[in-house]
């Protein structure tokens, strides 16, 4: 066992043994308690650990960039619904604003690398400030990059702000890099794109066929998107696409920080 995932719907987080039985992610164990609940304690002995997990995607995009099972990393996309413009706009004072918990449990084990990911909106931009300071302020180099999944094969925008913190300190300017790396022409894609009657039907199994950096075409397993012990469940699917990050988008944000780091 390598991985620790911590998800708290009941759907993703089965879905999520489905996805481990079948190869397609790192293995590991599934935590279905709040992360108000998860004590450092629980996480040693872990290499990864993936919080707010959904269905696993973090895990996906690492393999897929090159990053072994068994190469030491945390990641956590933080509920966005406080900080969406499609939210009730709560901001910090909403309680899904889980950041402080997840900051807790990073402060306590001091991983060496955490990737994640927050909704790129005016109150995002808020958000990432306060998890920068916060992480700084642990001694951590923070390096964010504003992305769209347009620019790298996807039929719709979400539009979203990839960061990375590293213990290392010292690479805070580095880091900063994370940017300039991205390929020009990702921002230029998603410039040029247009919305059309695709973006209703933007679910995975519609857009199956990504483009990666290398121009070759990157399929998603064929059952990854699905629920292989149960085919029906529209509703939970929703929910999981809808919470998942781009494939594509966090396997590229992950490489260009693979390549900064090791020049």
């Amino acid at each position: 066992m390598t991985a620790y995932y911590n998800e708290i719907e009941p759907f993703a987080a089965q879905w999520l043994r489905n996805l481990i039985a079948a190869g397609h992610i790192a293995p590991g164990v599934v935590d279905e308690r709040s992360i108000e609940d998860v004590t450092p304690d629980d996480l040693r002995g872990f290499t990864q650990c993936h919080f707010f997990a959904g269905v696993g995607v973090w895990s996906l995009a690492l393999r897929r960039a090159g990053w072994p099972d068994d190469k030491p990393v945390w990641t956590g996309s933080c509920p966005c619904q406080p900080f969406s413009a499609a939210g009730k706009g709560n901001g910090f004072a909403d309680e899904r604003h889980l950041w402080p918990a997840f900051f807790h449990l990073i402060s306590e084990c001091k991983p060496g690398v955490i990737f994640g990911e927050q909704v790129a909106s005016k109150d995002g931009l808020g958000w990432l400030d306060l998890v920068q300071a916060d992480l700084e302020a642990t001694n951590y180099a923070v390096g964010a990059v504003d992305l769209c999944a347009a620019g790298f094969g996807a039929p719709h925008i979400r539009q979203r702000l990839f960061w990375v913190a590293d213990s290392d300190n010292q690479g805070r300017e580095r880091l900063r890099r994370c940017e300039s790396v991205i390929l020009p022409e990702r921002r230029e894609d998603a410039e040029r794109h247009t919305v059309s009657t695709a973006v209703a039907a933007h679910i995975w199994d519609e857009w199956q066929a990504v483009t990666g950096a290398d121009k070759n075409p990157r399929m998603l397993p064929s059952d990854f998107g699905k629920r292989t012990d149960e085919p029906t469940g529209r509703v939970g699917k929703l929910r999981a696409y809808g919470n998942a990050i781009v494939a594509p988008v966090a396997e590229e944000f992950i490489r260009a920080y693979m390549l900064i780091t090791e020049e």
